[in-house]
């Protein structure tokens, strides 16, 4: 089984935007994905929208799991899926290797 960690701690921010002071625009995330024995990853950047339907949060009041909550639901669940997939084919690739490097000692 894999357990799988986003850290979205990374973020491009716009200092002023719609009167508001450090808007969150762009997340750079990270996604661990662990076995028992083996971690693999993936990385990139997503783009978030400032919602004006829903209450602002200001930025020291932000926490990686409200920015992985943003940054999965402007992805979409099938990018989400296809990512955590990706790393779990990285996993099960470790696990099972179909190639490995040896080296001739004569």
């Amino acid at each position: 089984m894999i357990t799988y960690k986003w850290n979205c701690k990374t973020v491009d921010v716009y200092p002023q935007a719609n009167g508001e002071t450090d808007v969150v625009y762009n997340v750079h995330w990270v996604l661990t994905g662990v076995s028992d024995t083996y971690v693999a990853s993936n990385f990139g950047t997503q783009i978030v929208e400032l919602d004006s339907e829903k209450e602002f949060i200001p930025f020291d009041e932000l926490t990686n799991d409200i920015i992985v909550e943003w940054t999965k639901e402007a992805m979409g669940e099938d990018e989400v899926s296809a990512i955590e997939q990706g790393v779990s084919n990285q996993v099960s690739e470790l696990e099972n290797p179909t190639s490995v490097t040896l080296t001739i000692e004569k």
